[in-house]
């Protein structure tokens, strides 16, 4: 090549021997990572047979926008997320109610009923019980509870409006969460598609730059700064569309809607 020839130097290709040994550790390193995320994908599906599961890197995503009232409003019915501070509501709801009925007036009528009899022979004793039969009837009454019962309604009290006070700051960080995630999916189809053609034009401009070395009329440095971009590019587009499809499902799981049929999710199922 070029080196036997002496059009470039002893340094240039040491760094081209490099950048080779390099790359091929980084290929090793993210070989290793992928087999590690298909094993969790394998034992997150149950499949135990020994099946190759391919990735499919899609060159396109579904193009549509989610409308944000319709979206927050599924999310607010169908959320387990809004069912739960519902529940947490109830039961404290509950506790109060509990503790006010267990203040006021309160008795007990009990009633004992017994058999005795008496002998100065032991075996005698439980002879003929019924002809000593013994009957009490009572009633408790409880004169003070020293406060405990007005504490423990003030102590209910308490925990309803700081549960109440929490469920409703839940709820305003739930709905801008939905309106957050809405806004950055609407936005992600043409983040990747903007991803995809810089990759490209990366992906371009590194033949050329391979091409202009191999005559001569660019310098190792040129050559490495293409290659680390086209890298990066392509890197970049695979983080764009992993991010895609975070958003999708995680929009399908928040609101139970599949925005891309315009019909629940529960309908997939029970087809």
């Amino acid at each position: 090549g070029r080196y036997e020839i002496g059009t470039i130097t002893e340094n240039e290709m040491l760094q081209l021997e490099i950048n080779y040994l390099t790359e091929q550790t980084n290929r090793l390193n993210a070989r290793i990572e992928m087999d590690d995320r298909i094993q969790d994908l394998r034992s997150f599906l149950g499949i135990t047979e020994n099946v190759e599961i391919v990735v499919d890197v899609s060159e396109s995503v579904p193009d549509f926008t989610v409308p944000v009232n319709e979206a927050l409003q599924l999310a607010l019915q169908n959320s387990p997320d809004i069912e739960l501070l519902a529940l947490q509501k109830l039961q404290s709801e509950s506790a109060l109610a509990s503790a006010k009925s267990s203040r006021g007036f309160k008795a007990d009528l009990y009633m004992q009923l017994g058999l005795s009899q008496t002998d100065t022979h032991f075996d005698k004793v439980y002879q003929n019980p019924l002809n000593q039969q013994l009957v009490s009837l009572g009633i408790r009454i409880p004169i003070l509870d020293w406060g405990v019962g007005r504490g423990r309604v003030e102590v209910a009290k308490s925990n309803l409006e700081r549960v109440k006070i929490n469920i409703a700051q839940a709820q305003i960080d739930f709905e801008a969460n939905v309106i957050k995630l809405v806004k950055q999916f609407n936005l992600q189809a043409d983040k990747v598609a903007i991803a995809r053609k810089t990759s490209e034009r990366a992906a371009r401009r590194n033949d050329v730059a391979y091409r202009l070395y191999l005559l001569g009329k660019s310098t190792v440095l040129d050559l490495n700064a293409a290659i680390a971009e086209k890298d990066r590019s392509q890197h970049y587009y695979i983080s764009e569309l992993r991010s895609y499809w975070s958003l999708y499902y995680g929009l399908r799981s928040i609101t139970g809607w599949d925005f891309e049929n315009n019909r629940p999710i529960v309908s997939e199922v029970i087809d």
